[in-house]
């Protein structure tokens, strides 16, 4: 396809002569007007691919102001005719950049060789706009600020992001030292640091900038950065000036922080948990033991009908026993080992039944105040447990206000999204019970903090702690399948904020007093791998008048059984024993005496115990350590259960 060319030529001859010269050399002519007003007209209407301008034409534009505003206009080449050379038109005519110059008179040679370096040079900048324009667009898109420089470290060029991140626009920053707009100092000590690019331009290679480098803005507002300079190099490589790319890691820190703190509960939870493993197993054979001593302590004293020389050591002993068993109910609460029975509870009614008792326990100086939601949905968790967790943290509270002040309990509803959960990977959303122990005392130290739930750690002194209060509280709450955190506003006291599940139904009758034990003449088969817990157990049910047959493990068990003609009406077992557990071996029982009805006991469980917490028909659980009244009373129980 020929390229088309439009004449401005305000000789009639000369513009007809050169219309059939181009012609003859194979090029369109679009068009031939002997003014700048018509020469612009009709390149916007016919869009000629090169314009042959006379530099002298009649009328108001010349042939070089015409080529000004075609360029600008309608970015059309144009080659200047001209019959003059003096220095002034040339002068002229090199404002405006023209493709060629062709003196009157030329040669078709002449003619076609400056055409088609005249077409050639154009399209050649073309293809550079077009690269220009994909280049400034790639630029402006990126998320990274890109400041350009010449080889004396002077600004040339600043993207969006880089003129938003600095303050400084391009035209205003543009022959600025670089260091005038990019102002860099280290995080830490504020001190300035050397700006990459005098380096790149020093030493000629890519460097990057150092860590906790701050940007401050032409506004004085600063942001933290990272970046990288590289030279900029010509065409026989030399440093030609040099090119900054750097970007805002705002938002990157704040996710390395959020994930540090993440890391960190993770680290804490796993240590609470291998310290809860190890809290459970020391208590499951503490109780083993417990409920040996205070069994004995309790038969003794129940046979001594006056009190003689042995009732007080006795008493002693029974008190420290009970003390002892405590403790370790304690640690299966933090290591969340402990058998719960849960139940659908109003909190706000646990609140206000255990106040009176708050009121005593804080003292005078201390102001207790409720603030319950009357509309409170209800909760499901172990009562005992609930009591213990409100105990607990309302002693921590007097602790903290020696002077006195105010002890707050709230409780409100709670909805819990998506989002609030994310820095909380334990917490699921959905509907819950707030419940939230707050003091006026002096805080806890920022140091302590991350140490508050672990077990034995305690800021009291020797004897007046065991440090196991707030580890309870975290293990029954967790075990009630809730959430709790420390809120510790500077000068505001300490709060403690629990989450719970809330429930939809309400079914929350008082408790039953304990029943006082009977005996029986049912038989019983005891199974226990501790000699001295089957010797005390076995005494227990013998003066109830049952039939007790007893065994060491699930082997020697289930031979006993098979070898007793009779009926057995109750399995009494420990539930982890030696090569078969307690659930086995109730089990294997029932698949030949199923009408056999089953008792479990151990000093903890957990779901590998109690999968579920649930038993089946026909089966009960009593805690180690128990006294002979207490294995009594559940065993009369669970024999009158669907009798």
């Amino acid at each position: 396809m020929p390229h088309r060319i439009l004449i401005v030529e305000d000789e009639r001859i000369p513009a007809a002569d050169l219309e059939l010269r181009l012609t003859a050399l194979g090029y369109e002519v679009v068009g031939s007007v002997a003014t700048g007003a018509d020469a612009l007209r009709l390149a916007g209407e016919r869009a000629p691919d090169l314009v042959l301008m006379d530099i002298r034409l009649r009328g108001d534009l010349d042939g070089i102001a015409a080529a000004d505003r075609l360029r600008a206009e309608h970015f059309v080449p144009v080659v200047f005719l001209t019959a003059h050379s003096d220095d002034e038109t040339l002068s002229r005519a090199r404002v405006v950049e023209p493709y060629g110059y062709l003196l009157k008179p030329f040669q078709e040679r002449e003619l076609r060789t400056v055409i088609e370096m005249a077409l050639y040079k154009h399209a050649a900048e073309r293809r550079l706009r077009a690269s220009e324009r994909r280049y400034a667009t790639t630029l402006a898109s990126i998320g990274d600020g890109v400041i350009a420089t010449d080889r004396t470290g002077a600004v040339t060029f600043l993207n969006p992001v880089a003129e938003r991140l600095t303050g400084w626009p391009l035209a205003e920053a543009a022959g600025r030292a670089l260091r005038d707009v990019f102002v860099i100092c280290n995080e830490g000590t504020r001190l300035p640091v050397e700006n990459p690019v005098d380096r790149v331009l020093r030493e000629g290679r890519v460097v990057g900038l150092a860590n906790h480098t701050v940007l401050t803005a032409r506004t004085g507002g600063e942001c933290p950065i990272d970046d990288c300079a590289a030279p900029i190099l010509d065409d026989r490589g030399a440093v030609d000036g040099a090119v900054l790319v750097f970007r805002d890691i705002t938002a990157r820190r704040r996710q390395e922080d959020e994930k540090a703190r993440l890391d960190e509960k993770l680290r804490e939870g796993t240590k609470l948990e291998a310290i809860g493993r190890l809290a459970g197993g020391v208590a499951h054979d503490f109780n083993n033991l417990l409920t040996v001593i205070n069994g004995y302590a309790d038969l003794l004293l129940a046979g001594l009908t006056e009190r003689g020389p042995l009732w007080e050591p006795l008493a002693a002993i029974q008190d420290a026993g009970e003390r002892a068993a405590r403790l370790t109910q304690q640690l299966l609460a933090f290591s969340r080992r402990s058998m719960v029975e849960p139940k659908v509870l109003d909190l706000n009614a646990v609140v206000t039944h255990i106040g009176k008792l708050l009121r005593r326990l804080i003292g005078e100086d201390i102001a207790l105040a409720l603030a319950l939601d009357p509309h409170l949905a209800p909760v499901t968790a172990d009562l005992g447990q609930i009591e213990q967790v409100i105990i607990n943290l309302a002693v921590n509270a007097r602790d903290a206000m020696p002077g006195g002040g105010r002890l707050t309990l709230e409780t409100r509803n709670v909805e819990v999204r998506a989002a609030d959960t994310a820095a909380q990977p334990d917490l699921r959303p959905g509907r819950y019970v707030r419940f939230t122990v707050a003091d006026t005392g002096a805080g806890v130290p920022e140091d302590v903090r991350p140490h508050i739930f672990e077990p034995f750690f305690t800021t009291k002194g020797v004897g007046k702690g065991t440090g196991l209060g707030l580890a309870v509280v975290h293990g029954v709450v967790k075990q009630a399948g809730g959430h709790i955190a420390l809120e510790c506003p500077p000068g505001a006291g300490t709060a403690f904020v629990m989450l719970f599940p809330a429930g939809t139904s309400r079914d929350a009758p008082a408790p039953a007093p304990a029943p006082v034990p009977t005996g029986g003449s049912e038989t019983i088969l005891l199974v226990e791998d501790e000699d001295p817990v089957r010797n005390i157990a076995r005494l227990a049910l013998d003066v109830q008048g049952y039939t007790v047959l007893s065994a060491g493990g699930a082997a020697e068990a289930l031979k006993v059984a098979a070898a007793h003609p009779g009926r057995i009406d109750l399995l009494v077992t420990d539930v982890v024993m030696p090569n078969a557990g307690g659930r086995e071996l109730g089990d294997a029982l029932r698949a030949v005496r199923p009408d056999v009805k089953i008792l479990f006991m151990s000093g903890y469980t957990d779901e590998a115990v109690v999968p579920d917490g649930a038993f089946g028909s026909g089966e009960a659980f009593i805690q180690k350590p128990f006294s002979p009244i207490g294995l009594a009373r559940k065993v009369r129980a669970v024999l009158d259960a669907h009798a």
